[in-house]
């Protein structure tokens, strides 16, 4: 039996320089990037109904996610689970670094760099309530593909490793597919028999069978176990699905991706970004064709066509989501596997052009560096316009709901518990919108806006969990009859003189824009 240090000495010879290298540069840039959401405590608009917790979401599909946040408790803590989440990252930086066959130590750093910065890992941050979940989901995709490419029977363990990763989130199985898929594509141009090739692709098949046959198993065994059906949500169920043909549903992940790439404004959103992929881009094509030519592959032609089509519909792939759902509200928190774009370049620029020093390579080498700089900076500046938007809106609310519960509590006839009727948006002609960030957050769900406010039930819980008040916010389902009535009608906007008033025992709360 080893002694501690004994066990460290060995994960020390184990784990390859490259893949420590992976890990720290992940760790260092990710809290240097998410150290204000790590050290603030601002959460959107969901975060205010899990300020604790237990994540129990097998209606939705997350059968293990309750699990995967239970390391960290079910308390939202952001230092604690934002750290967490980048350790998780660290790793699966670490396990990239190897599936991806990086050796030079910059290509190792800016890899990392990307999957820490990517605006899609600060909008996943402003659920911070869910953050490690998320990222051990992404960390047990990758590990899936690990293991299947570095054992002979790795497809097995890693078939259920994406299973588990499923259970946590489904939106990270592009992970797994975009990496089988690129991995494919090497195993084609490099060197071997046919046989050993098509063996090998055999294998993501199985890993990727094995994952969705235990993911879907363990569904339906532990919703049969806890008496509950898949929620509508998102189209989780597959209702309404089913009404939609196969050609439009290609066609509609087909537009999407070339919207989100081109005009999403997150891949690129100024012109530095724009040239900074310009740069990447250049790069992977002087890398392609030089490494064909230099094995002669432009006289394997049917290479070329296997290729083509690959890549044609690798579209798919990364959305998927609309493919299976195509009614999902595609956001950017399910978006995350598109860093692999500038990740796969980066990569195909420093595997095929490995050891060459000719003024072609290195001239290439230059460009995927700096574009991938540049765009790992303008990751961060994106990250950091959003925090401190998010800071903003919170400090806005606080204000805002600091004011209102003054008015509550001093209007005649109030006592508390007493019932109120409020719908939950802010009156944007009483309080205009101030926020400057919106071309840069408007993309990025749970950071744009000014404030945390939507529902009647935001109030609720930024007022109990910030001001120590409770308030008997009524139902959604009451406030139909109330909200089309004259009174709530005729009412001012919040914090107009007649904004707040007592109708038949009912506090009616008008903060809306509805004219009089």
């Amino acid at each position: 039996m080893m002694t501690p240090n004994q066990v460290i000495d060995y994960l020390k010879m184990r784990c390859k320089k490259n893949m420590r290298i992976a890990f720290y540069s992940a760790l260092i840039i990710g809290i240097l990037v998410h150290m204000p959401v790590l050290v603030g405590d601002f959460q959107n608009h969901d975060g205010l109904d899990s300020m604790y917790c237990d994540q129990n979401m097998i209606t939705s599909g997350r059968w293990f996610l309750t699990v995967a946040c239970g390391f960290s408790s079910y308390f939202s803590i952001p230092w604690l689970i934002g750290l967490l989440g980048i350790v998780y990252l660290g790793v699966t930086s670490a396990l990239m670094t190897e599936l991806l066959d990086l050796s030079d130590e910059v290509s190792i750093v800016l890899v990392s760099g990307l999957l820490v910065s990517f605006p899609a890992l600060a909008s996943t941050f402003s659920y911070v309530f869910t953050l490690d979940g998320y990222m051990l989901a992404m960390l047990l995709a990758v590990a899936g593909v690990w293991l299947t490419k570095r054992y002979s029977k790795g497809f097995i363990p890693g078939g259920i490793c994406l299973g588990f990763s499923l259970g946590i989130y489904q939106a990270y199985l592009p992970f797994a597919m975009i990496l089988c898929l690129y991995l494919s594509i090497l195993v084609f141009v490099g060197e071997g028999q046919l046989k050993s090739k098509c063996l090998q692709i055999i294998k993501y098949l199985c890993m990727g069978i094995i994952g969705m046959a235990f993911y879907g198993s363990m569904l339906f065994i532990l919703l049969k176990i806890q008496g509950k059906q898949l929620a509508s949500y998102q189209g989780i169920n597959g209702d309404g699905s089913s009404s939609v043909g196969i050609t439009e549903r290609l066609g509609c992940a087909f537009r999407d991706f070339a919207a989100f790439v081109l005009k999403g404004r997150v891949l690129a959103n100024n012109v530095y970004s724009y040239i900074a992929l310009g740069l990447l881009a250049a790069a992977a094509v002087i890398a392609f064709f030089y490494f064909c030519t230099k094995r002669k592959l432009w006289k394997k032609w049917e290479l070329f066509v296997i290729m083509g089509v690959v890549i044609g519909f690798a579209p798919i792939l990364f959305d998927y989501i609309l493919v299976v759902t195509p009614r999902v509200t595609y956001h950017l928190l399910m978006r995350y596997h598109f860093v692999m774009l500038p990740v796969l370049a980066l990569s195909l620029v420093s595997v095929m052009l490995k050891n060459e020093q000719s003024k072609c390579a290195v001239f290439a080498k230059w460009c995927a560096v700096a574009g991938v700089s540049v765009l790992v900076f303008n990751f961060a500046v994106t990250d950091n316009i959003a925090y401190s938007n998010l800071q903003k809106k919170y400090e806005k609310t606080y204000g805002y709901c600091m004011r209102l519960l003054d008015r509550i509590e001093q209007t005649p006839g109030y006592y508390p518990g007493i019932p109120i009727a409020m719908i939950g948006v802010v009156s944007d002609e009483q309080y205009p919108l101030t926020d400057l960030t919106g071309q840069v957050t408007d993309p990025m769900i749970g950071m744009n806006g000014d404030y945390l406010l939507y529902t009647g039930d935001n109030y609720e819980k930024f007022i109990r969990h910030f001001l120590g008040a409770t308030l008997n916010v009524l139902e959604p389902e009451a406030m139909e009859t109330i909200y089309y009535s004259d009174e709530y009608v005729n009412m001012d906007s919040f914090p107009g003189p007649d904004s707040v008033k007592i109708v038949d025992g009912i506090m009616y709360i008008k903060t809306e824009n509805r004219a009089r």
